[in-house]
């Protein structure tokens, strides 16, 4: 009985080993981005008649809510972020930075609201901005 009990925590121990080796030598790693910028990206802020047509349904359908989105033609890659239902009308959005990294592209927006004394309107607007750049396969952070 002794030795079938000694038998189990061997193989347990075997087990745990070999998982833990199998773990560490399997080359997973994860890629470090220090946010360093190599170079800043140029854009074109698209208009809605620019937009291609699978992504204005996407947008059309998030547009309530906020929302970030990349969508690549294979030519061009499109950046969209929207912040979703205002009360009004009068906002805008400004492209704070663009730039690329080692590993991904960094975009910055700011909302700015209506300013003092503009007729912004009683209806709810939603606001968004489509980027248009140049099309690259790194991951988007939207800051």
């Amino acid at each position: 009985m002794r030795k079938a009990a000694d038998r189990r925590v061997i193989l347990w121990a075997l087990l745990i080993t070999w998982v833990f080796i199998a773990r560490c030598l399997s080359g997973c790693s994860v890629e470090k981005d220090n946010g360093e910028k190599l170079r800043d990206l140029e854009f074109t802020v698209v208009g809605d008649g620019e937009v291609p047509e699978e992504l204005m349904k996407t947008i059309d359908e998030k547009k309530s809510d906020v929302f970030k989105l990349t969508y690549s033609d294979g030519q061009n890659l499109y950046i969209v972020t929207g912040y979703g239902e205002q009360p009004s009308g009068g906002y805008s959005i400004t492209v704070e930075e663009l730039y690329l990294t080692e590993n991904s592209i960094m975009l910055d927006t700011e909302l700015l609201g209506p300013e003092n004394g503009e007729q912004a309107g009683t209806e709810k607007s939603y606001p968004y901005i489509v980027i248009k750049t140049e099309y690259l396969e790194n991951p988007v952070v939207f800051q």
